[in-house]
């Protein structure tokens, strides 16, 4: 299978990063403790006026770089590996990316080696992507396109109450196998599985989200195709 992994939450500890900065720069105020965590935007989960201190801490420079390694990502992704499924990371940068694209580079070479960085793929619109699973903690994805992906819930406590199927570094590859076994894709290539799945979705999307060709694109004559980034 073409698996696609998301870097914040799954691979790099973006929680923990964040309740050290935070307690280090405002030690007078209180931290949400992750088991309490019901958004998935740290800044839902703070007073409005904290909102501004919020991300300036997450956009500074050496935050993305200094998150920590989540126990058994790298064993798990090794894992895939050794059982012949093909692991990107799929990843969405901050909106003040300056330091962000960057450090998320730099993280994957300090954390899983150069290798890793080339399977780097960055969007803002995760549903462009075509794999056979898509493995991240944000409970509810969209985009411009339906995904030929199957969405896995990485496990968190903001996302609990998502109906997708859920997926740990303790479970993944009994998880990764029933998928595999109810889709008849046991030995099969992962090509296969991923054009399958893209007939269907084509086969089930009523309506073009917009023109194929330039003369009808929303914007006119010249007008770019596709959806918002």
């Amino acid at each position: 299978m073409l698996v696609l992994v998301d870097q914040d939450g799954p691979l790099a500890d973006f929680e923990a990063g964040f309740c050290s900065r935070w307690s280090e720069k405002y030690p007078d105020r209180p931290v949400v403790p992750t088991e309490q965590r019901r958004s998935f935007y740290i800044k839902d989960e703070y007073p409005a006026e904290y909102r501004e201190d919020i991300m300036e801490i997450q956009s500074s420079p050496g935050f993305i770089l200094g998150l920590p390694l989540i126990p058994g990502a790298l064993d798990a992704l090794h894992g895939m590996e050794a059982e012949g499924d093909e692991v990107r990371i799929l990843t969405s940068p901050l909106t003040r990316y300056h330091n962000c694209v960057m450090e998320k580079y730099a993280w994957v070479d300090r954390h899983l080696g150069p290798d890793w960085v080339r399977r780097i793929i960055l969007t803002k619109d995760k549903t462009m992507v075509r794999g056979d699973v898509l493995i991240d903690d944000k409970p509810e994805i969209t985009g411009y396109f339906i995904p030929v992906w199957e969405h896995l819930v990485f496990d968190a406590a903001y996302n609990v109450d998502s109906l997708s199927r859920r997926i740990s570094w303790t479970d993944w590859r009994q998880v990764l196998r029933q998928i595999k076994i109810a889709r008849g894709t046991t030995g099969m290539s992962w090509r296969g599985t991923v054009g399958r799945m893209v007939e269907q979705a084509e086969q089930s999307q009523q309506e073009p989200h917009a023109p194929r060709h330039w003369y009808g694109s929303p914007q006119g004559r010249g007008g770019r195709i596709g959806g918002p980034v």
